[in-house]
């Protein structure tokens, strides 16, 4: 509970410490702050113990375009003067990974459905059944039937009857390497 509420509760410092888990003179510190206008006191932000290496990790990472790894960067660290934890060295090389990354954008671009353009199909098998699955890409309909086999006047059929529940033909069918 928030100090000030608790004295304003209880009316005294001891009341408003034992409700707060802390001790009257803390209590009374705190009030007497209030009382004279000032807020919290602030406290400069202490640096991280691997600042001083920020910089060698971000060469490396803007040499090796992303792909170093942590293990790889530390004994260089720890020579440069970083006497950290493994784990807080390999938050900062994260950190470095996710900002040079932030930097050049995607690697490649999501794809973008239109409606009714594209129909991705496949095969499975499930308890020795053969499974044909479709699904619109925009709008995530899907079509799903059993079979005995895969084969392709199976899969031809199957397709004729997606197109008929679907009440149109799409512009693109993907499927991936179907035996």
């Amino acid at each position: 509970m928030n100090i000030v509420a608790a004295y304003e509760l209880v009316g005294t410092y001891r009341g408003a410490a034992d409700i707060c888990g802390t001790t009257h003179k803390t209590v009374k510190r705190v009030i007497e702050r209030v009382d004279a206008g000032q807020g919290r006191p602030g406290r400069a932000p202490r640096p991280a113990n691997y600042e001083g290496v920020r910089d060698l990790v971000g060469q490396a990472v803007e040499v090796g375009r992303g792909r170093v790894s942590a293990m790889r960067l530390l004994p260089r660290a720890r020579a440069a003067g970083y006497a950290g934890s493994d784990r807080n060295f390999r938050r900062l090389v994260a950190q470095e990974k996710n900002r040079f990354r932030g930097e050049r954008g995607r690697g490649r671009r999501p794809a973008v459905w239109s409606p009714g353009e594209h129909l991705v199909i496949d095969w499975g098998v499930v308890a020795g059944v053969h499974v044909f699955c479709a699904v619109l890409a925009w709008s995530r309909v899907r079509f799903v039937r059993f079979a005995a086999d895969e084969k392709a006047a199976t899969t031809f059929a199957m397709l004729a009857e997606c197109f008929e529940q679907l009440g149109g033909v799409p512009g693109v069918v993907l499927a991936d390497r179907m035996g």
